[in-house]
């Protein structure tokens, strides 16, 4: 479903990605960890096409993203729903005016048939009954819930979470985890989840990939990571401070 071959960028003569490649297959839900900063969020914003590369190729249900033009990558994201780390609700709007906000912009849906597809997604995610609230009425669990009925509402084939339980209590981020892996076997989506949380990781990973240094170090299901003799990946999942990590 995504391919990312060779992908090298940098910001200001700083190398972030440096000839990066990772295969996520459809219907699977890839996990990139690594350190803050390492450039997790950098290859969401590639996949999706709002950054361009330096170098590199990356295609989305066999289309070439970085050759795209502005017209071809707005159909493309279409295919796509994104958790952003914050939830980055509009706060002037009403939870159904959020969840609704592609489907106002891009479909000609009605007005009542809009109103059904935003409590259907409110239903997916566990709420039920708070279209007319504002982001600053929600707790913070709430508002990654509305987050993702939003990424939901154009029925996506593929949902990209940057740092998903971020920001939440354990508790939440566990309803979190059960709800991302819960509506990846419902719906069949493809998802890629970054995170630097291992818990979370290993709760909704089919596979694992860890990003270092600018590539993808190993891959592998939660167990082969676990069981990695590599000293860095070992480092980084048992959350030591000393060790071949800079």
């Amino acid at each position: 479903m995504i391919g990312v071959r060779g992908l090298h960028k940098s910001f200001n003569g700083n190398q972030v990605l440096r000839g990066l490649d990772l295969h996520v297959e459809k219907g699977e839900t890839m996990v990139v960890i690594g350190r803050s900063g390492c450039g997790k969020s950098v290859l969401l914003k590639h996949i999706i096409g709002i950054m361009k590369p330096d170098e590199g190729s990356i295609t989305v249900a066999g289309q070439e993203v970085t050759s795209m033009d502005k017209r071809a990558l707005n159909e493309l994201r279409k295919m796509f729903g994104m958790l952003f780390q914050s939830a980055a609700l509009f706060d002037s709007l009403t939870v159904a005016e959020n969840v609704a906000f592609g489907l106002r912009r891009f479909t000609n849906m009605t007005d009542g048939e809009i109103a059904d597809k935003v409590a259907q997604k409110l239903e997916l995610v566990g709420l039920r009954g708070i279209e007319p609230l504002h982001p600053a009425e929600l707790s913070g669990g709430m508002k990654k819930r509305v987050g993702l009925a939003r990424a939901l509402a154009m029925d996506p084939q593929i949902v990209l979470y940057d740092e998903p339980t971020t920001g939440v209590d354990p508790i939440l981020a566990s309803s979190i985890n059960e709800l991302v892996r819960d509506l990846n076997t419902r719906l069949g989506v493809t998802s890629i989840v970054v995170t630097h949380d291992m818990v979370s990781a290993n709760k909704v990973g089919d596979r694992i990939a860890m990003l270092y240094q600018g590539v993808i170090r190993c891959v592998g299901t939660p167990e082969e990571i676990q069981k990695s003799d590599d000293a860095v990946v070992q480092q980084f999942i048992r959350g030591i401070a000393e060790g071949p990590m800079e």
